[in-house]
């Protein structure tokens, strides 16, 4: 056995061989060749093993040759391998160099894809060294033979991973030699033989014939962590010249340098029930097998990759022939954390963003010192796309070239631009005297959005938005933002992380208050301007709960379909005329009112999503707080609780396409006391109210109480669900100045039940109206909860 150190850094290459064979193979350069074809196949594989966590473009390569290399959860080889022989203990290397084999035999076959007859009498076994080395055989299958038990293994034999001939393969006589030479020094087995059995069609079949390697039976099992430990060159030693005592005392200092090998060693973070489980199964054998061996280290890497300890492997079985077998883990440690900036073409480049936007994001799992784990390099994607000023992020864990067994994590970044402009125009297509569009009436709307990111690198940002219905006549319905953001407001370093943001704002809607109840005639719109200023500190507590309190102040303006200024809601009289006697739409009687208060949100928020849907549980508390500054001077409280459980009914896998089965609780109170405007009152129905209903058809009140229900049921990838919800005022509406909901007849309160399916966005649902005893068919956007 000897050690050659990997060219490119890394964990040493062990190899065992005969003496000087071995000696001259290290002299030749061959296991550098080795290494380096060995690397290409793990980067091809890499290839394939990104992982996208946050966004289409940023994901987790896995590139970590520690996970890549195992074939089948770990991989079997050459790696390895301090104790000595013999009576006084061995060792059983895992590595794979059955994945480079393969390698050297796709390169070396090259495209073609004819093959030579065997020209061999059929039906009779030919060993390999009867082979013409000219020709290019055809394997028509593989069987390995358990020469103990004298049959043909099943195809699920874990020893099948080792080999890499194929069905249908073509090989040379040299391919399958170095398949030979290559299974004799996995450490496996005691002896291979491989032989050819002609077939009729002019292929062979070749035949695999070994006796498993066996050790004495071991009472304990222990699982050490091996990384950082530097790896040694033992010296190189021709046993055929040594003397016996000579050989004793090798063998002796190799013992003894696996001693103490074990007591530099670190203890690993397999649990005792895992070990308790292992050290059953080898008191339960007589022997340990190299079966036993293959079924330990694939329980100890499972344990481990279901942790999210993705480029922990299992490298070497230490201590054979004795009561106790080590099994020696590399677990990833964590040697050094990168964080790169990428141009375009993604070169590496100075970055505009200030390293410490980013370290403060990142979370401490991926620091130096650390064990690599998949959910902390998500956490670390989930933290720093939040952000909003990358195109791309990744995460990559690479091997340390300077320190055996360690990994450097690197975090690759693309900045956004940190300027950009927006222009987009829309159509709408009004009715002319016919009900056809004409010319004259087809008015151009449209909107205009700059946005200046990361000033100073700082992450604070200048946004603006301009948009407009009618761009012939924009001061109809004008509305635009202007936004300052300003994270970090006690400092990069600080840990509470605040920020402030100021906004001026302009927008129109359409008020459900003043809608109509079942049966009346359309009630005339009245429209809500809004135009004011509004300051607020947001504290994250985590990623998804935060708090958030500020400052809101702003003039309301309620309009008609003229957009002139209404003081009253109306609604037609049975003679066709309408009644401006309504309820009054602001606080003064002028249609315009002046607003100052207070404004505070408090969300929690556990959720998770399991293949796409939310489990969990979220609340949100929202408070206003009137300080009586303006018209008529107004103090008032308004506040609404809103509780929402999603429970998961059946565990499913993750990953997969279809979603678990989910039981969805919702519950809404609102209250209000004090002077309250009614476009400030509570609307009952709705999509996002209750479904079946139009925006504010069962009422407006100062108090209200929701209550909801939804079974989601999996079909396919996508969910069906039933539901049922209720709604009521609590007697509040008449509370509400001028009594809305009794001057546009509406009930107050409502049920309804219905069933839907989720379409991507789309939500298409029939919903049954409890009060008329109706049902109505509806196409939503987003989620109801």
């Amino acid at each position: 056995m000897f050690v050659s150190d990997f060219p490119h850094g890394g964990f040493p290459c062990v190899v065992h061989r005969g003496g000087a064979a071995g000696a001259q193979a290290c002299a030749n350069g061959r296991t550098g060749l080795w290494f380096e074809k060995r690397l290409q196949v793990l980067r091809n594989v890499g290839k394939h093993a990104g992982l996208v966590a946050v966004g289409a473009g940023s994901g987790i390569a896995l590139g970590c040759f520690l996970q890549l290399a195992g074939l089948g959860g770990g991989g079997i080889g050459r790696f390895g391998g301090y104790g000595g022989s013999g009576g006084g203990g061995g060792s059983w290397p895992f590595w794979p160099e059955n994945c480079v084999a393969l390698a050297e035999l796709k390169e070396e076959k090259g495209s073609a894809e004819t093959f030579d007859a065997h020209g061999l009498k059929e039906g009779v076994k030919v060993p390999l060294y009867k082979l013409n080395p000219t020709r290019r055989y055809k394997v028509s299958s593989v069987d390995l033979i358990d020469n103990r038990k004298g049959r043909v293994v099943s195809s699920k034999d874990p020893f099948y991973e080792l080999v890499t001939l194929k069905a249908g393969g073509i090989f040379t006589k040299a391919q399958l030699q170095a398949e030979l030479d290559n299974l004799s020094t996995c450490g496996m087995f005691e002896r291979v033989d491989m032989q050819g059995l002609p077939q009729e069609d002019g292929s062979l079949k070749m035949q695999i014939r070994f006796t498993e390697s066996e050790w004495r039976s071991a009472e304990k099992f222990r699982c050490i962590n091996v990384g950082l430990l530097p790896q040694t060159r033992p010296p190189e030693v021709d046993f055929t010249k040594l003397s016996d005592r000579e050989r004793e005392e090798y063998i002796r200092t190799q013992e003894d340098e696996y001693r103490r090998r074990l007591q530099r060693s670190r203890a690993c973070m397999l649990p005792r029930s895992v070990e308790r489980e292992i050290t059953n199964w080898l008191r339960k054998d007589t022997r340990v097998t190299a079966r036993m061996l293959q079924r330990i280290r694939d329980r100890v890497q499972k344990w481990y990759h279901d942790e999210g300890f993705a480029c922990a492997q299992v490298v070497n079985f230490g201590n054979l022939n004795t009561d106790e077998v080590v099994c020696e883990v590399v677990e990833g440690d964590i040697t050094e954390l990168v964080v790169q900036f990428q141009d375009k073409i993604g070169m590496t480049c100075e970055g505009n963003t200030r390293k410490e936007i980013v370290d403060r994001e990142l979370p401490r799992q991926l620091q130096a010192g650390y064990i690599f784990n998949i959910e902390a390099g998500k956490k670390a994607l989930r933290n720093v796309n939040a952000l909003g000023i990358f195109s791309n992020i990744e995460v990559n864990p690479r091997p340390d070239e300077n320190v055996d067994g360690g990994i450097v994590v690197e975090v690759k970044l693309k900045e956004l631009d940190q300027k950009t402009a927006e222009v987009s125009t829309e159509w709408s297509l009004l009715p002319g005297s016919h009900g056809w569009p004409s010319l004259a009436s087809i008015q151009p709307g449209g909107s205009v959005t700059f946005e200046h990111h990361n000033l100073q690198g700082l992450n604070r940002s200048i946004l603006g938005a301009v948009t407009s219905s009618n761009l012939f006549n924009p001061q109809d319905d004008l509305g635009f933002k202007m936004e300052y953001v300003h994270p970090y407001i006690d400092g990069i370093g600080d840990p509470r992380n605040r920020t402030f943001k100021a906004s001026c704002f302009n927008s129109r809607k359409l008020s459900p208050v003043f809608t109509g109840g079942p049966g009346v005639e359309e009630v005339p719109s009245i429209w809500v301007d809004r135009a004011g200023l509004k300051a607020n500190i947001t504290e994250t507590f985590t990623r998804q709960s935060k708090f958030t309190y500020g400052m809101v102040v702003e003039e309301v303006t309620t309009r008609d379909e003229t957009s002139a200024i209404c003081t009253n809601g109306s609604h037609t009289l049975p003679s066709g005329a309408l009644s401006m006697d309504g309820p009054p739409t602001t606080l003064s009687d002028k249609g315009i009112d002046h607003l100052t208060f207070l404004q505070a949100n408090i969300t929690r928020d556990n959720t998770k999503f399991v293949n796409g849907t939310p489990i969990g549980a979220r609340d949100i508390f929202q408070v206003d707080q009137g300080l009586g500054i303006g018209s008529k001077f107004p103090f008032f409280n308004r506040h609404q609780l809103t509780l929402t459980r999603f429970i998961q009914l059946k565990a499913v896998e993750k990953g997969l396409e279809k979603p678990p089965p989910v039981f969805v609780l919702h519950c809404r109170y609102g209250g209000c006391v004090g002077d309250l405007p009614a476009y400030d009152a509570f609307t009952l129905g709705g999509p996002y109210s209750v479904r079946g209903y139009n925006m504010g058809e069962l009422g407006a009140c100062r108090n209200l109480l929701e209550l909801a229900m939804e079974l989601r049921l999996p079909v396919m990838s996508t969910h069906t669900y039933g539901f049922i919800e209720y709604g009521t005022d609590l007697g509040s509406s008449k509370y509400v100045k001028g009594n809305p909901t009794e001057f546009f007849r509406r009930a107050g309160h409502g049920a309804s039940y219905g069933v839907g399916i989720k379409l991507g966005l789309i939500r298409a649902e029939y919903a049954r109206d409890c009060n008329t005893g109706t049902g109505s068919i509806f196409a939503r956007f987003g989620e109801r909860f």
